[in-house]
């Protein structure tokens, strides 16, 4: 029997919970667990909370609640945080340390498991994959960005058609996403788009450089044919002759934001229309109304699968998802080094899907679910953009 120690990293996902469940529910058949609080702030302190039958329904109770049942959060984990936080696993007798995280997380494991070997401690550890943006490598996708990307998808359709209804008063809507260098959910916002009068008419992702001129001429156009204009860009999208916008810098890490409020500024002052910026916020990453049923099966399989190779003794490696067909959605779950997911640093947005919108809805499509409704065409009306 192994002693095996469990956390969650990062910012959360609406599906996080259903990975720990998964996991829980397959590895306390055969080892005991320990489960670390906060993150990497609880393996850095030594905070954990204790197994038992309590904690177990628990965490089988918060399967589907969005957020971090075991608390995740940005801990600035140095390396005499990894240095004491193994001294302290050992010391517990744990055996495997498992993580459900991203890039940074994934990143923290391979520095703990270098760190156990100096200490010459015969450490499993294993990673198992989050996120919202879709930007962590060596995985075909990630548990959680479907779920918010079905939201983005969904958010962008109703406000674009609450916008048309508004168009004689608010003529110009930004909705801003999460998405530091990755465009997969901005560019996501387009997956439900029927009629060329339903927004988004923009999309900015980071992967290009914000130009004023192109800007204008999309809202522009969309203003004269339909009355209103729907631009969704993601928060770490530049200007063309600018640098990402920050709100504030905590514990070293920028925090972004703004770039909505900006372009807003922009287009309200060239068009001579009210605009109005919009956040799409936290609800991207929690609102477990629109969770993908695929993606909340994912997360917990991911789950089970890491349970299962802490039996088979698996080490240093995290749970990919690989896809095998585009159209017939199927996947399986393969081992990848976390030193290969470490090299291959941020996923953005492949170039075939930045060219080809329509290549990347039909990769999209299967992670959001099916049970999306189907709106009837907007009313038609004579439009008129007055200058």
């Amino acid at each position: 029997m192994k002693k095996v120690a469990v956390g969650q990293a990062g910012g959360p996902t609406a599906v996080i919970n259903a990975t720990l469940a998964g996991f829980v529910k397959e590895v306390e058949r055969d080892h005991s667990l320990l489960f670390i609080k906060n993150g990497y702030e609880g393996l850095a302190k030594g905070s954990y909370y204790e197994c038992d039958k309590e904690m177990l329904k628990s965490i089988s109770l918060h399967r589907d609640v969005p957020g971090a049942c075991l608390g995740s959060g940005r801990f600035p984990l140095t390396d005499d945080h990894i240095e004491s936080g193994v001294r302290r696993l050992k010391k517990e007798g744990v055996d495997a340390l498992v993580f459900i995280g991203g890039n940074g997380t994934m990143e923290a494991l391979k520095k703990i498991d270098r760190e156990a070997k100096k200490q010459q401690y015969p450490l499993q550890v294993l990673g198992l994959p989050k996120t919202v943006d879709n930007d962590l490598g060596e995985t075909d996708h990630a548990p959680g960005f479907g779920s918010s990307a079905r939201y983005v998808a969904q958010a962008t359709r109703d406000m674009s058609r609450d916008l048309a209804s508004m168009k004689n008063f608010e003529k110009v809507r930004v909705l801003e996403t999460m998405g530091r260098n990755a465009g997969w959910l901005a560019a996501a916002s387009g997956l439900l788009q029927q009629y060329d009068e339903e927004g988004p008419h923009v999309i900015a992702i980071p992967e290009r450089p914000l130009k004023k001129e192109t800007l204008l001429e999309g809202v522009t156009n969309a203003l004269s044919r339909y009355g209103h204009a729907t631009v969704v860009v993601s928060e770490g999208v530049t200007w063309s002759e600018g640098s990402q916008v920050q709100r504030e810098i905590v514990d070293g890490r920028p925090v972004l934001g703004g770039i909505s409020n900006e372009i807003a500024a922009f287009l309200k002052k060239e068009c001579n229309v009210m605009t109005r910026a919009e956040l799409l916020g936290m609800n991207q990453r929690s609102f477990s109304a629109v969770v993908s049923d695929i993606d909340r099966e994912e997360a917990y399989t991911v789950g089970r699968v890491g349970a299962e190779w802490i039996r088979d003794g698996l080490s240093n490696v995290m749970v990919s998802i690989t896809r095998h067909s585009y159209h017939r959605y199927t996947a399986r779950m393969i081992p990848v080094q976390l030193e290969d997911v470490v090299k291959a640093g941020e996923r953005v947005m492949p170039e075939q899907f930045i060219q080809n919108r329509k290549l990347y809805y039909e990769w999209l499509k299967p992670l959001i679910g099916e049970d999306v409704s189907v709106y009837p065409p907007p009313l038609k009306g004579d439009e008129v953009y007055v200058e």
